[in-house]
């Protein structure tokens, strides 16, 4: 069985060899993905375009503005004049949100009533919008206090300005700085990862159709187990190399904290590796061609991986019945490891759930393989 297991790997190392092209796919495609999508991905919402519409004119309103202007998360565009030049501003898009503060801002402050001030959000793009509200709401609460802490100074009572009747002290742990770029690595990783091994693994069984070689594998001795595996070692040391290259990337390029263990990051990633590879392995052997297989591979890893796995887009959001399908998607498991093992520094005893999910998955794919391969032509 060793032997004949063997010469599988080996003929499919010597194939692998000679089409460069999919040499190219192993070392340059991983790269380019983790560099373009990386940079290009960022939840941080920073900079947003603020205009003003200031009525009152008055010192009091100057200091609130200057707690709008002071940071990275709003950019004063443009000071208006009136609500029409308000409406637009966000219409043509040269403002994401408008800050508009009454005439008798600074009045109502001085006599002691409440002072609302009104901000108006451009809510096509939800993300920024709910992110920007709170943003706002955090520096007019700020702003608040101080006003609040005055007013009580102005009666004669010995109050610090840094001191406030309640505080609120939060604390982000695992990502202190709240940074997305933490978060979206390592799912980007595992999407990759997933995608890379399916696509590899869709070629073989359907190349040795197309060039004519089945039949010779066909009248061998090698049974259907032994042919799965054989074709699968290959891929799997292929893509292990892909696993050190993109998670060296990963922590040289965007500095992503790894608090865990490397040798456990590396161990898991074998079990998902033979999740992922089995995908591509039973397209190959269910396809007619190279094109279909490599079609199939794409709809089947990219698309999930993406959108069902929680890289994105959390999957408690998600409908009940969703929730169970992504179940069956290891990118799932996968991510939730790498982001455990990256900003937690989980150890196994904590992981060994979604790690025994792979595994099964993965030997179910190998045996569904070696069922479906017919040795007939």
């Amino acid at each position: 069985m060793l032997l004949r297991t063997w010469m599988i790997t080996w003929k499919e190392f010597i194939q692998i060899v000679r089409d460069w092209r999919t040499l190219a796919v192993v070392v340059v495609l991983p790269l380019v993905m983790l560099v373009l999508y990386g940079y290009a991905i960022n939840l941080d919402v920073k900079h947003v375009r603020l205009a003003v519409y200031d009525q009152d004119r008055s010192q009091a309103s100057r200091d609130l503005i200057g707690a709008f202007s002071h940071g990275e998360y709003f950019d004063i565009t443009a000071y208006l004049d009136g609500y029409d030049q308000v409406t637009d501003a966000l219409d043509r898009g040269r403002a994401k949100a408008a800050l508009v503060i009454p005439a008798a801002f600074s009045e109502d402050l001085a006599s002691g009533r409440e002072a609302q001030v009104q901000l108006i959000i451009d809510g096509s793009d939800s993300t920024t919008a709910s992110t920007a509200i709170g943003y706002a709401g955090a520096m007019v609460e700020q702003q608040s206090k101080k006003i609040a802490v005055a007013a009580l100074q102005r009666f004669g009572l010995q109050v610090s300005g840094d001191v406030i009747p309640v505080e609120a002290r939060l604390r982000a742990w695992y990502n202190p700085e709240l940074k997305s770029t933490n978060f979206i690595v390592p799912g980007l990783i595992s999407v990759i990862l997933m995608l890379l091994s399916a696509l590899l693994t869709s070629m073989t069984v359907v190349r040795e159709r197309e060039r004519g070689t089945i039949e010779a594998l066909v009248v061998s001795p090698v049974m259907p187990y032994e042919l799965m595996l054989g074709k699968l070692l290959p891929y799997v040391m292929i893509a292990f190399f892909d696993v050190i290259l993109v998670i060296g990337a990963g922590r040289l390029l965007f500095h992503v904290p790894l608090l865990g263990s490397p040798v456990l990051v590396l161990a898991l990633s074998a079990v998902f590796l033979t999740a992922s590879l089995g995908i591509g392995l039973l397209v190959s052997v269910l396809s007619k061609s190279q094109q279909t297989a490599m079609t199939v591979a794409m709809l089947t890893t990219l698309l999930p991986s993406v959108l069902l796995s929680g890289f994105i887009f959390p999957i408690r959001a998600m409908p009940t019945v969703i929730q169970w399908l992504t179940v069956l998607i290891p990118a799932r498991h996968f991510l939730v490891i790498l982001r455990s093992i990256f900003l937690k520094g989980s150890g196994f005893g904590m992981l060994w759930q979604p790690a025994l999910v792979l595994l099964v998955f993965g030997l179910l794919m190998l045996g569904l393989c070696s069922v479906r391969f017919r040795k007939k032509l």
